[in-house]
């Protein structure tokens, strides 16, 4: 249960990450309207909280893992939200980083 946890914390940093930054660049590149970058910066105070949430208290090992799940997230969400197409360098790239993720984060220690 507590891999299933961080893992779903991991994720909801990422979404939260990506998506209050998505939005400030929506407003300040874009022209959208200033709600979207004000909800964006609120969206990346709570990343900034999300993390602490984890159980491990090594500050740099938690980041250093949320690294390697934000190049995955943003490759899905390019893909998702931009219609950008992952190529297969892409792909293995991700994999690797996933790999490395996990042996950071949840290797027995």
């Amino acid at each position: 249960m507590n891999a299933a946890r961080s893992i779903g914390l991991f994720i909801a940093a990422g979404l939260a990450e990506i998506g209050g930054g998505y939005l400030i660049w929506r407003w300040l590149r874009e022209g959208a309207p200033l709600i979207l970058g004000i909800a964006g910066a609120i969206i990346l105070v709570c990343y900034g909280v999300i993390p602490t949430l984890q159980r491990s208290n090594d500050f740099g090992r938690i980041y250093a893992a949320y690294g390697g799940v934000f190049v995955v997230a943003s490759l899905l969400w390019g893909w998702g939200v931009d219609g950008f197409r992952p190529d297969r360098y892409d792909v293995v790239g991700a994999a690797i980083v996933l790999v490395g993720v996990g042996i950071i984060y949840f290797a027995p220690r």
